[in-house]
């Protein structure tokens, strides 16, 4: 598993990409019919930050900020770290590891979203594997 690359990982519906001058209430709103815990925040299309639910709850909610006009892209993350489509799926999770947080923007060679990898990708993928395991025990259990 940490050898596949990462397209293989990513689903189309796995990610939300918005722009930057969207009110945080609206990237909110997305989010939450999406089930999404994070958004890619664009300008000109090219990746300029991610604004994940703890931004929402820290940098919004906490401050007081008026969640109807504050632009998403004066409480989100600038720059943040991503990954290539093509890099394996275990780097992305040593970055997590590293950097300390929870999503790694995936992006083409211009720098647009192509995706999202977060941890709760890699628990869906041991559950896979974990299933898969259970249903070959089983087949050899009958067959002994």
């Amino acid at each position: 598993m940490p050898t596949r690359p990462i397209h293989t990982v990513i689903g189309p519906d796995s990610y939300l990409v918005v722009d930057a001058a969207t009110p945080v209430r609206e990237v909110v709103c997305k989010m939450a019919a999406r089930r999404l815990s994070a958004a890619l925040v664009v300008e000109h299309g090219v990746l300029t930050g991610i604004f994940t639910e703890r931004d929402a709850a820290f940098r919004v909610m906490a401050p007081g900020h008026d969640a109807d006009t504050l632009p998403v892209a004066e409480v989100m993350t600038h720059n943040p770290q991503s990954i290539l489509a093509d890099r394996p799926f275990g780097h992305a999770l040593h970055m997590m590891y590293e950097g300390g947080f929870r999503h790694v923007p995936v992006i083409d060679a211009d720098r647009k979203p192509v995706g999202m990898v977060s941890s709760a990708d890699a628990l869906s993928l041991e559950a896979i594997q974990f299933s898969k395991e259970l249903v070959q025990r089983e087949e050899i259990t009958v067959i002994l």
